[in-house]
């Protein structure tokens, strides 16, 4: 709700005129209804104020001005006598004088609150730009990671596991021709033939890691399941993956942000949380799409959120980059949770990289 100050900075001059001119009515006729024994002229400085502050110091003047005549009428009228003509009008300058002091101070005033204002504007859009060249750049930071882990991830796919599947297949064939010639090596060439095959499927994995979304966003929880099945595997703990009910993500971008963080849960959990238990859940109720990652491991530092990890700040940079809410916190009994709501459709990460 605007201040009284903000709505009468809306006002036109012409009105604040006129309203200025009402409250030297007001209090002249008050003053002459209080008689001239009492002190009144102090009340004129609110029209005065009014003058100087919203208008100009011309207007203020002459509110000054019309204030001292206002003053000295009512008190003639009211029934005051002067010995000689020049006591009232002595008086009246004296008054104008005040007034003209009270009218400087406040020029002053104002001028030196709007050089403030002034300041503060420029120093605060200084600062917007700031902020929004400092997000530009993270943004950047992110794509061409992005970017590099994808054109890594097809080098590995596309180079090193065909490289691999030859070198499979070479060993397979020199295996069999061992084998025809009942070689003893034959043993050692089946080993080395499944070690190959281990290594084609670490790469691929390795690949997928890197570059896990597809583009069809169909896709999404089947990466989730390769990231359960993975991390159980390499690093002997049980990690499991939920979709309590269909959430499909229209923008392949919120996918993989949310992957993203999943990853980064997940390998926290398991290197500095020592979790034998992860459960991660994705969850779509309420126009909201929820994402948990829950582990039993020793918990959150208690200064883990004011420390220089880069790793919680990335999550909640990429929350906040898709519109999503990010929370982590430290279970009551044991372990961790890390919280990601999403309104559904990725709405508020179209809008975000909208307005950015």
């Amino acid at each position: 709700m605007p201040s009284l100050s903000e709505r009468l900075g809306t006002w036109s001059k012409l009105s604040l005129s006129a309203v200025c001119v009402g409250i030297v009515t007001v209090v002249g006729l008050v003053d002459y209804v209080t008689g001239y024994e009492t002190f009144f002229f102090i009340f004129y400085l609110a029209a005065v104020f009014l003058a100087v502050w919203f208008v100009d110091v011309f207007l203020g003047v002459l509110i000054s001005a019309l204030s001292v005549v206002a003053w000295i009428s009512t008190n003639i009228a009211a029934g005051e006598h002067y010995s000689s003509y020049f006591i009232p009008l002595w008086n009246a300058l004296i008054m104008f004088a005040f007034y003209l002091v009270v009218v400087g101070l406040l020029a002053k005033l104002r001028t030196l609150q709007r050089e403030l204002e002034e300041r503060v504007r420029r120093r605060t859009a200084a600062l917007t730009r700031e902020i929004e060249e400092r997000l530009r750049l993270q943004r950047q930071l992110l794509e061409t990671s992005e970017r590099e882990q994808r054109r890594i991830s097809h080098e590995l796919h596309d180079g090193l596991c065909q490289h691999l599947t030859g070198l499979a297949l070479a060993s397979h064939v020199l295996g069999q021709k061992l084998a025809a010639q009942a070689s003893p090596e034959t043993v050692a060439a089946s080993r080395l033939v499944a070690l190959v095959e281990e290594a084609i499927e670490l790469t691929r994995t390795l690949a997928r890691g890197l570059h896990p979304m597809e583009a069809q966003t169909g896709l999404f929880t089947d990466n989730f399941q390769a990231l359960a099945a993975s991390t159980s595997k390499r690093h002997h703990v049980t990690c499991r993956f939920e979709e309590h009910q269909s959430a499909p993500l229209p923008d392949v971008n919120v996918a993989t942000h949310l992957f993203r963080i999943t990853q980064e849960a997940v390998a926290n959990a398991v290197r500095h949380g020592q979790a034998k238990q992860i459960n991660i859940g994705l969850d779509s109720a309420d126009d909201e799409i929820v994402l948990t990652i829950t582990d039993d491991g020793v918990g959150l530092p208690e200064n883990a959120r004011n420390s220089d990890g880069m790793g919680l700040r990335l999550m909640a940079y990429r929350a906040e980059i898709i519109g999503a809410a990010f929370d982590i916190q430290r279970l009551h009994t044991r372990g961790t949770r890390v919280t990601c709501t999403l309104p559904a459709g990725g709405t508020p990460a179209k809008n975000h990289a909208q307005k950015n």
